[in-house]
């Protein structure tokens, strides 16, 4: 729990200062109110059974931040297929707080992941060579990200942007490509050096990088840009290579371990036992894709100095229903991991294009396997054709989030009511912000309790409510 981040004299006063109206905005199950702006809420009588009471005296985690991955897929259709006006407006519909949902932080991969048009590092090389120099380090296959990503740095300049390698070079890796394989015990302090060059040419082209999560799912190997890193492997590249270069260098980027599955909690707690690799360490990032939420609760609670974050999840054709997916992902990806501690919440790409792509994913001849996900949905669509956008589900559970809570907020105590799953926040200029999804099958009628002020209010079943107390 934390504990005086704003004095108490500021809390005296937004108590004492308490609006008697909040805004509200709301997505209905139906789709019919997308994000939609609804009459002010005025104070009343507490007259409902059900009562959420915020608390901003009682804080947790200061929140970063919410957004997406800016894949290089993502990069490519908003090239590629939009106009340079389609572009702007798109752009500012996802980055800019006033026009669109505020996303204040977004994820790249270093090289290619399995959403780039095709598979690169940064420094690739014939077969049987070796560029320990790093003399052919070249971005230049970023060629479409990057322009986006100045772009967006100029709707915000404060954006959170999170670097996260699928594979280093395929010369560093015992499979000597970039599908697979472990990190060669020769490559550590050269592909630490990878990573200084990484922070320092993205830099120098205006992209500040300020986290690093050290190997996208490590647990596992696939037919994609991807490598095997083992805890004890991971351990050892942040505490004797990754970690002291940065220092050295005068880089100090977010360090976050692991960045995979809720099912495997032990993996990062096994490694920030390790004082040696923690004082290098922020914290330690999830994937949503096994185990629970609660996982990230089980690390805090073994290592409550150290910050936790959510770095990946995407939607796909598998799950259609509207409705579904605004309860899982308001529910579990949003509410879910910020009520169990962490300080971001990012979903995979940002934009796809009408076919899921396009993507590096290809069926391996050999197994039939396909060499990754053919059917995830972006936050966005664009259309090949003619750049028409599509905002989908993955927009608006963002924006209840993105738009309202900004950097710098705090997670506040908000009452658990059953079946009105919903979290709260301090703003750093004072407001209150909560968000509550009604998970039951009918409507709820409750009351929020904000200092001495209370608002009665109904919500529809299956939707959810961002509101705002200023």
């Amino acid at each position: 729990m934390r504990w005086g981040i704003y004095s108490l004299a500021f809390i005296l006063a937004a108590c004492n200062h308490v609006s008697k109206q909040a805004d509200v905005y709301l997505t209905t199950p139906d789709a019919k109110q997308l994000l939609a702006l609804q009459p002010v809420l005025h104070a009343g009588k507490d007259t409902a059974v059900a009562n959420i009471r915020i608390d901003t005296a009682l804080q947790y985690q200061e929140i970063e931040g919410f957004g997406a991955a800016m894949t290089g897929s993502s990069a490519y259709v908003m090239q590629q297929y939009m106009s340079a006006a389609q572009r702007d407006t798109l752009l500012e519909a996802l980055f800019d707080a006033q026009k669109g949902i505020g996303i204040n932080y977004i994820r790249m991969s270093m090289g290619a992941s399995d959403f780039s048009v095709a598979p690169y590092s940064y420094d690739d090389m014939p077969a049987g060579k070796r560029d320990d120099s790093l003399l052919h380090f070249s971005i230049g296959r970023d060629s479409m990200l990057l322009p986006v990503l100045k772009q967006v740095v100029a709707i915000n300049p404060e954006i959170h942007i999170m670097g996260t390698p699928w594979s280093p070079p395929g010369w560093m890796k015992t499979s000597d490509k970039l599908e697979g394989g472990s990190l060669k015990t020769d490559a550590y302090e050269v592909y630490a050096r990878y990573f200084v060059k990484y922070l320092k040419v993205f830099g120098d082209n205006g992209i500040k990088i300020t986290a690093l999560t050290v190997q996208n799912e490590p647990q596992y190997e696939a037919f994609y840009p991807s490598m095997k890193m083992t805890a004890p492997e991971q351990a050892v590249f942040i505490k004797d290579h990754l970690g002291p270069m940065l220092v050295r260098e005068g880089l100090k980027p977010e360090i976050m371990l692991f960045d995979h599955n809720w099912n495997s909690p032990e993996y990062p707690i096994s490694i920030l036992d390790d004082t040696a690799v923690a004082r290098y360490t922020t914290g330690a990032a999830f994937h949503c894709y096994e185990g629970a939420v609660g996982a990230m609760s089980q690390v805090h609670a073994a290592h409550p100095e150290k910050g936790l974050y959510f770095t990946e999840c995407s939607g796909g054709s598998w799950a259609p229903s509207f409705a579904d997916n605004l309860q899982y992902m308001i529910g579990n990806l949003l509410i879910g991991t910020v009520n169990n501690w962490s300080k971001n919440v990012l979903l995979w790409n940002m934009a796809l294009d009408e076919h899921n792509g396009p993507t590096t994913n290809k069926p391996d001849t050999a197994s039939g396997v396909n060499r990754g996900c053919m059917t995830c949905r972006g936050v966005v669509t664009v259309q090949s054709t003619n750049g028409v956008v599509t905002k989908n589900i993955e927009y608006y559970a963002l924006g209840h989030f993105s738009r309202f809570v900004r950097p710098g907020a705090v997670r506040v105590y908000s009452s658990l009511v059953k079946g009105l799953e919903n979290t709260a926040f301090l703003n750093k200029d004072g407001s209150r912000v909560l968000v509550v999804l009604n998970t039951s099958k009918e409507d709820r009628q409750f009351s929020v309790q904000d200092g001495t002020v209370v608002y009665p209010y109904l919500l529809k079943a299956g939707a959810v409510s961002t509101i705002i107390l200023k």
